[in-house]
C-alpha cells in the first residue's frame, strides 16, 4: 500500500465510520473499483487497520468526553441522587444495547463476512442499507412513542431494539451507526438522541474490536516504516472523525424530518453505480 492510497482509506475510514453510509462496504468496495492490488484481510493490513479504528475510537472520546465524565461523575453519587438514577440507566441501556451484538458476532461474524465479503455483494447491501434508512424515516414512532428528546428518556426496550438493529452491520454494505439511529428511530427517538446514543455505543464497541485485532499483533515483527505510515493514517482518521461528528451531530438536531433521507439516496444510487462498474469489469 502507498502512502497515499493508506492517506485515502484513513478519510475513507474517518468519514464513513461515522457517517449512516457504511465504512466496510466502502472500504470492500472502493479498492475493488480502482483496482489496488492489496488485500483488506491480509495479515499485514491488521496494524494498519487496528490504528485506524485507535484513532476513530480516540476521536469519539475527545468529541463526547463532557457526556461520559457527566455519566462517571454522575454514576458514583458526585451530582446528587437524582443525577445518579439517571446516569445509572444510561449505562444500563448502553451494556443491554451491547449485548446483541456481542452475541452474534462471536458465533456467526466470521461467516457472514467470509460469504458476503466481496465487492459485488457489499454493493448490493449498500443499497439495502439505503433503503433500511428511508423506510426507517417512514416508520419513526413505531413503537408506540415520538420525539423522545433526551438519552435518559429511552427506556430498556428502546436499548434492546437498537442493539439488535446494530448486530444488521455485520453484513458489509450496512452501516453500524445507521443501523443503530434505525432503531432508535423506529423506537420514537429524535435523530439527534438516536445519533447521541449510536455514538456513545460505538465508543465500546469500537475501543473492543481495537483491542481483539490488536491481540493478534502480539506475534508481528513491525518495521518503523509500517508503524510511521499507520501512526499519521490514525491522525488523519482521527481528525476526519472528529470533524465528522462535529458535523452530524449539528446536522440531525436541525434536520429531524428527513436527516437519513439524503444517505439513503446516496448509498442507493451509490450501491447501483458499482454494481454497474463492478460487473463490468469483471
Amino acid at each position: 500500500m502507498s502512502f497515499l492510497q493508506a492517506i485515502f482509506i484513513a478519510i475513507l475510514q474517518g468519514a464513513t465510520e461515522l457517517f449512516p453510509v457504511s465504512s466496510l462496504g466502502h472500504a470492500v468496495i472502493l479498492p475493488a473499483l480502482l483496482h489496488w492490488s492489496y488485500d483488506l484481510h491480509d495479515i499485514s493490513f491488521l496494524p494498519f487497520l487496528v490504528m485506524l479504528h485507535l484513532g476513530t475510537s480516540i476521536a469519539l472520546l475527545i468529541f463526547f468526553w463532557s457526556d461520559w465524565m457527566a455519566l462517571f461523575r454522575g454514576t458514583l453519587g458526585l451530582e446528587g441522587r437524582q443525577i445518579q438514577r439517571e446516569s445509572v440507566h444510561i449505562l444500563l441501556l448502553l451494556v443491554i444495547a451491547t449485548i446483541p451484538a456481542v452475541i452474534i458476532g462471536a458465533l456467526f461474524e466470521h461467516v457472514l463476512r467470509q460469504f458476503f465479503g466481496s465487492a459485488s455483494s457489499a454493493a448490493i447491501f449498500l443499497i439495502l442499507n439505503g433503503l433500511m434508512l428511508l423506510i426507517a424515516e417512514k416508520l419513526r414512532g413505531l413503537g408506540g412513542r415520538y420525539g423522545v428528546r433526551t438519552v435518559a428518556d429511552m427506556t430498556v426496550r428502546d436499548a434492546l431494539v437498537i442493539g439488535l438493529f446494530q448486530c444488521i452491520a455485520f453484513f458489509p454494505g450496512f452501516s453500524r451507526s445507521g443501523a443503530t439511529i434505525c432503531g432508535g428511530l423506529i423506537q420514537g427517538l429524535r435523530h439527534d438522541t438516536a445519533a447521541r446514543f449510536a455514538f456513545l455505543m460505538a465508543e465500546p464497541v469500537i475501543l473492543a474490536a481495537t483491542a481483539k485485532e490488536g491481540l493478534k499483533m502480539r506475534s508481528l515483527h513491525l518495521d518503523v516504516s509500517q508503524l510511521s505510515v499507520a501512526f499519521f493514517a490514525a491522525l488523519v482518521a482521527g481528525c476526519v472523525a472528529l470533524l465528522s461528528t462535529a458535523f452530524l451531530m449539528r446536522y440531525f438536531q436541525n434536520h429531524d424530518k428527513w436527516a437519513l433521507s439524503p444517505f439513503a439516496y446516496y448509498c442507493i444510487c451509490a450501491g447501483i453505480l458499482s454494481s454497474v462498474l463492478l460487473h463490468f469489469s469483471i
